[in-house]
């Protein structure tokens, strides 16, 4: 998995202070706000999300038994299955399918795991054309850029942003309106459709007792991806199988209400193994790759353990506001936002992503968002402490940075430290107050008022101002 997060720092930076990139940030509110709309229209919505959580956590603690589960019920399907440890062996893996079968062309769908392993670059560099089949998806491969958006992929370009792109990339001038944009990719993409010799996707779900895997769409391109083409290949992370087939509903009616606030997606494929004498259309050859890529290890570790509960809804991106400031580029990794933050470490490494974990508020909104209760928050936390304490096996935080904490930490286990320390600082602070802000501290404090103001220590701690309260009570 090649990330870009050394560069996190001065990234978001650079996003914070774009103006066009902020204005394109606010369309992300309105996912929150269709988002609670569904769930309020939802009764049992609750109870819902607690289900699916239950589900995860069953599939999750017995993966082993469930995924040997899945392949054996594949097999017999008449599908293929291959286990791949790393993104490498997947691409190998798919690299040999195209060449035994002098694959020339590929289709592919939205898949968050095919970005992960850089599934397209593989192919191009083996002169095999893969072409993304999601509108949005598609955008940003003619821009030569990654998904900025698990849900919207082109969510930071404007219409006049895609007209110049496909002027430039498809020769179609003068192009102003949504639907004439739409025409020409659909045009473009149909004779890609048609001359295709296979077709790869990812998973949403793989469910283990019927061997069929679920894909989930709006705009029907996953439909021809695996109908149209001989060969169909999908791409799945082993945490996406669940145990039976009657759970699928659970997660049906919470996946497209936590992601675009419909009640269902327009398209909910299920497809068991290739297709059967007699049937219309399908593939004639199915291939299942089970990824691991760092999986087992966010398996192993107890605290981290319930990331992989993740269903890829991209709720906890629409929510957070570091994410609504800096967008999914800055994050430098295909998985953006609280969940990127703990699933890029946990697959790339925390030694070169040390950053993301420290890229929230923990203002808890991405818990009480997520559609399986997912306590982001908490592993963030763990993850920073891992940092600190210096055990990803590398650099550690500078020795002010240490001494910073630590003095904090004396400073919250000792009450009279505490309330002195508090009462310095309302003083020292008088000749930085604007309007009520701190718009510039000095020094090492400086990175806190760069992008921001911050607010003016008051002149009663809230300690104070409760014992005067219950003094007035008494």
């Amino acid at each position: 998995m090649n990330v870009r997060t050394e560069h996190f720092i001065g990234d978001s930076t650079a996003a914070v202070q774009n103006k066009t990139l902020q204005t394109r940030l606010r369309v992300i509110n309105s996912f929150t706000v269709m988002r609670n709309r569904a769930f309020a229209d939802l009764p049992d919505g609750e109870a819902l999300r607690d289900r699916a959580r239950q589900i995860k956590e069953e599939a999750i603690s017995n993966l082993d038994s469930y995924l040997t589960q899945l392949e054996e019920n594949v097999v017999r399907l008449g599908g293929t299955v291959h286990w791949a440890r790393d993104g490498e062996e997947a691409c190998a893996i798919v690299l040999d399918l195209a060449r035994k079968n002098q694959v020339k062309r590929i289709v592919k769908s939205k898949s968050m795991v095919t970005e992960e392993i850089e599934l397209n670059e593989a192919l191009e560099s083996a002169g095999i054309e893969a072409v993304e089949t999601d509108l949005g998806e598609y955008i940003v491969q003619l821009a030569h850029e990654k998904p900025f958006h698990i849900l919207a992929p082109a969510v930071h370009k404007s219409r006049g942003d895609i007209a110049e792109l496909f002027a430039e990339k498809l020769g179609a001038m003068n192009l102003t309106e949504a639907e004439e944009m739409t025409v020409v990719a659909r045009k473009a993409l149909r004779e890609k459709f048609c001359t295709a010799d296979m077709g790869i996707t990812g998973a949403n779900f793989g469910i283990a007792d019927t061997g069929t895997i679920v894909l989930v769409e709006n705009e029907g391109n996953i439909r021809l991806s695996t109908s149209l083409p001989r060969i169909h290949v999908a791409v799945m992370g082993i945490e996406k199988v669940i145990p039976r087939l009657e759970d699928l509903g659970v997660f049906l009616r919470i996946l497209a209400r936590s992601a675009s606030g419909q009640k269902m997606s327009s398209y909910v494929s299920l497809i068991s193994g290739p297709r059967r004498e007699g049937e219309a259309d399908g593939a004639a050859e199915f291939h299942l790759i089970i990824l691991d890529n760092g999986r087992t290890r966010l398996l192993a570790d107890e605290e981290m353990r319930e990331a992989l509960y993740c269903i890829r809804c991209g709720a906890c991106l629409n929510v957070c506001p570091v994410y609504k400031k800096i967008g999914g580029h800055a994050y430098g990794s295909v998985y953006s936002g609280p969940i990127g933050s703990i699933l890029t470490p946990a697959f790339a490494g925390l030694e070169q992503t040390k950053d993301l974990p420290f890229a929230s508020t923990l203002c808890g909104a991405c818990r009480e968002i997520c559609p399986v209760r997912i306590d982001i928050p908490r592993i963030l936390l763990k993850l920073r402490s891992d940092w600190s304490e210096g055990k990803t096996g590398g650099a550690r935080p500078s020795f002010i940075e240490r001494l910073a904490i630590r003095l904090w930490a004396f400073a919250m286990r000792n009450t009279d430290v505490y309330n002195f320390a508090f009462r310095a600082g309302a003083v020292l602070q008088r000749p930085l107050v604007e309007e009520g802000k701190l718009k510039r501290l000095p020094f090492a404090l400086a990175g806190w008022t760069r992008n921001r103001d911050f607010p003016a220590l008051a002149k009663k701690s809230f300690r104070e101002t409760w014992r005067d309260e219950l003094d007035k009570r008494s």
